[in-house]
């Protein structure tokens, strides 16, 4: 799977970067009996609809004309915006979230729990400063990069 997400991201960079979009994820997932190729764009300020599908449009033409067929099996493509609460994947993605409040998944507990919500202080290509509420007080969580499974923007009610 890795192999068709590598394929078609060498494809849809030249496409998003004509855009001036930026590429988030792309993903190649089986469903129940279908396969779904997902790709997630945005640019500043959202993207919409129409910027979805021309990406959608120029991609499938570009797979399509593609002798051997990078994707034999039939699938679904999907484009989209990442959403509210867009992943966060590389580098920048944590840069800019720095003061956003974030979900964090982890892959061993800290303290009894594998999920923290909490505004991201700071980052370093280590570790993760977030700051967490407990009751009525805040707290100041520090997280190991290796130990973090997923990362995303966050909704807070």
């Amino acid at each position: 799977m890795s192999n068709v997400v590598e394929t078609v991201t060498d494809y849809l960079t030249p496409i998003v970067d004509e855009q001036n979009f930026e590429l988030v994820e792309v993903e190649f997932v089986k469903e129940g009996k279908n396969w779904f190729l997902r790709v997630f764009i945005d640019k500043e300020g959202g993207i919409d609809i129409e910027e979805c599908a021309l990406v959608s449009e120029q991609l499938s033409e570009k797979l399509d004309s593609v002798d051997p067929d990078p994707i034999p099996q039939a699938y679904f493509l999907e484009v989209s915006s990442p959403g509210a609460e867009r992943p966060l994947k590389k580098e920048a993605d944590y840069e800019k979230a720095i003061g956003e409040y974030v979900n964090v998944s982890l892959y061993q507990a800290i303290d009894g729990e594998k999920q923290y919500q909490g505004f991201l202080q700071s980052v370093s290509p280590e570790e993760l400063v977030l700051k967490i509420r407990i009751k009525t007080r805040e707290k100041e969580l520090v997280l190991e990069r290796k130990n973090i499974a997923k990362a995303r923007l966050a909704i807070q009610f």
